[in-house]
């Protein structure tokens, strides 16, 4: 989290047991929540889009179980948030493309969940900038902004498996569909791979992590002071 510009090392020993465990409940929860809102934004604009079939596979729905393995979905990606502080993806849902009305109908259903979560991040940034609330709310509220912009940024890659491959790919050739199709296994194991051992990878994701936070109205110490408290043990 020192990429992202804040560093107080005594900040968790000024809190009592109660906040930091609070802190780590509301962000774990808060992340799981907002990956529902993820799938379900692909899932809304299928539907609307002319694959019906996510209706019959109970995907219309803000039941985070319908969309994720407990394992592989959740824990997983939590353990690597709480390491790493990187928010691995998650959930998935299964659309009938062939179903689909147009191109451009399926380049929306990939853009959908980045775009839900920038307006989880954004719509939180609001109540953080509007309503009074206990600074541990505050730092909270805040670290969770910052994750779903990390989200956002990293489901929005144009790399084989992530969202942003899924947007471009009705408009690309049927080579680069193919080869899209065989490194989607592996493809975002190397992207993660590359931010957690290549120090320039992971400083541009903070950078323009940072960039898009502070265009919400984030409040960048907040933020660091939560995800501290969500690594209390740092």
């Amino acid at each position: 989290m020192a990429a992202f510009g804040y560093v107080n090392p005594l900040l968790a020993q000024d809190h009592d047991t109660l906040v930091v465990a609070g802190v780590v409940i509301f962000v774990a929860a808060g992340w799981v929540a907002s990956l529902s809102l993820h799938e379900f934004g692909h899932a809304m604009v299928a539907y609307r889009g002319g694959d019906y079939s996510v209706a019959q596979k109970g995907y219309l729905t803000l039941d985070v179980r319908k969309y994720t393995d407990p394992v592989l979905s959740i824990l997983l990606p939590l353990i690597f948030l709480i390491i790493g502080g990187i928010p691995l993806p998650g959930g998935a849902v299964w659309i009938n493309r062939g179903a689909l009305r147009s191109r451009g109908t399926s380049s929306w259903v990939s853009l959908a969940g980045p775009l839900s979560n920038l307006a989880v991040g954004a719509a939180l940034a609001l109540v953080v900038a509007l309503v009074p609330m206990a600074h541990g709310l505050v730092v909270a509220m805040s670290y969770l902004v910052l994750l779903q912009v990390l989200t956002f940024i990293l489901n929005i890659l144009p790399i084989p498996g992530l969202d942003g491959w899924g947007a471009i790919e009705p408009y690309l050739s049927p080579q680069a569909r193919e080869f899209g199709a065989k490194a989607r296994p592996w493809a975002p194991i190397v992207l993660f791979a590359l931010l957690w051992f290549f120090q320039p990878a992971r400083d541009a994701l903070w950078t323009g992590a940072g960039w898009i936070f502070d265009q919400l109205g984030g409040y960048r110490d907040a933020a660091g002071d939560g995800a501290q408290l969500f690594h209390f043990w740092q």
